[in-house]
């Protein structure tokens, strides 16, 4: 566990995850691949990231200490080493295959055709080096008739039905307040990385992994709100209606609110019993899994007019009575001094060597024996470009890069 004053070992210290040993390129910008590469960085691979000469356009996005180092960069590119190549020059783009040919993974966010015409698409690649997997996160299939087209994270909530499930439980189209999409499909690649390699240790056969957002993001969405539309009789209306009903959101009490949930039998009835509402455990409407699903405005409405009788530490006392899950609702500005997040050691603080005092999350996946560790702070641009070349041994004409 991250201690909440440690600073980053030194960049030397060798790497203790799960995927110590595994070199990824990652070519990506934006905010999908790269928080899919800084995750197989904080599980020990050693991710090389290939940025312009100018820097990706993260670097610039949000406050910074530093000129390139923006908020929104250091957010999704620790545990990696930066080099930069103009792939546009001849001598930049040999340099690049050079790195390719000791590469377990790479990875990119251009558009099909984009890669194609780059030469850095997964027929050549795998051209130069049969074991490596070709990673990619673009908007649509690669076999389908959108293959090429622009994707960002607004157009995919908007396409997936995420705007319009706002829409359903509050009468607003609007996104999610958060990069969902992006940050989810990012998740899911680093997943489905992990699982092409170990079926290359198996097997020894690189491959092409593709994980197409919109498709990602309806299947995401559609895990309970396919919902009537699973009886093929024909497809019934989409929308699980516990999760659009206006009643489920945060309950209010006298001085904030808390959210809470009961799911099993035993567990209403220990609500109903903590919040002195034996009525209600008595109601035929309230007494199973199948009566409450029938009824979940009338419950949850019930529910919300009590705890609205007392403040959050109460109605919070109640709920531990009765043994359900349940929390006070924390605002953003609260999170960085919660108890329970300062004493677990959940926000990582360390000194950046040039944007200097700094502030992320830990890594929040345990592994028992192969511990992932934080080893390195977001890279400066081009940081490591002598570093890695020399490293792997690749020549390059630096007349060009002056």
């Amino acid at each position: 566990m991250q201690s909440p004053t440690a600073t980053p070992p030194s960049p030397v210290c060798a790497p203790t995850g799960p995927l110590a040993g595994v070199r990824v390129l990652d070519l990506t910008q934006f905010i999908l691949g790269p928080l899919c590469a800084q995750i197989l960085g904080d599980m020990g691979a050693d991710v090389i990231k290939v940025e312009p000469p100018s820097g990706e356009l993260n670097r610039f996005i949000g406050p910074s200490r530093h000129p390139g180092m923006a908020a929104m960069f250091l957010g999704m590119n620790r545990n990696k080493r930066s080099v930069t190549l103009d792939l546009k020059k001849p001598e930049d783009k040999d340099a690049l295959m050079q790195l390719v040919d000791q590469a377990d993974v790479f990875i990119h966010s251009m558009r099909m055709d984009g890669a194609q015409r780059l030469g850095v698409d997964h027929a050549t690649i795998a051209a130069r080096n049969p074991r490596i997997i070709h990673a990619c996160a673009p908007g649509y299939r690669s076999d389908g008739p959108r293959r090429s087209d622009p994707a960002y994270d607004d157009v995919i909530q908007g396409e997936s039905g995420i705007a319009d499930l706002n829409f359903l439980a509050s009468g607003q189209v609007r996104y999610m307040p958060t990069v969902i999409a992006d940050k989810f499909c990012g998740h899911s690649l680093a997943s489905a990385i992990g699982m092409a390699l170990f079926h290359r240790e198996r097997t020894g056969q690189g491959q092409a992994v593709e994980v197409p957002m919109l498709e990602t993001m309806l299947s995401f969405n559609l895990v309970e709100h396919l919902w009537e539309g699973g009886f093929d009789e024909p497809m019934g209306p989409l929308g699980y209606d516990r999760a659009l009903m206006p009643q489920r959101r945060p309950f209010a009490t006298k001085d904030g609110h808390v959210c809470a949930m009961a799911t099993s039998d035993p567990q209403w009835q220990r609500v109903f019993t903590a919040f002195d509402r034996q009525d209600l455990a008595a109601d035929p409407r309230f007494a199973t899994v199948a009566s409450r699903s029938l009824n979940f405005p009338a419950l949850y409405g019930a529910l919300g007019e009590e705890i609205a009788r007392h403040t959050s530490a109460e109605a919070c006392a109640r709920l531990e009575i009765a043994d359900v899950p349940h929390a006070i609702v924390r605002r953003l500005a609260d999170l960085p001094s919660d108890p329970y997040l300062v004493e677990t050691g959940f926000f990582h603080h360390y000194r950046h060597p040039q944007a200097g005092a700094m502030v992320a999350t830990a890594i929040p996946t345990h592994f028992s024996q192969s511990p992932p560790q934080i080893r390195r702070p977001p890279p400066c641009l081009g940081e490591h470009t002598d570093e890695v070349f020399a490293e792997l041994g690749i020549q390059r004409n630096k007349k060009t890069h002056a």
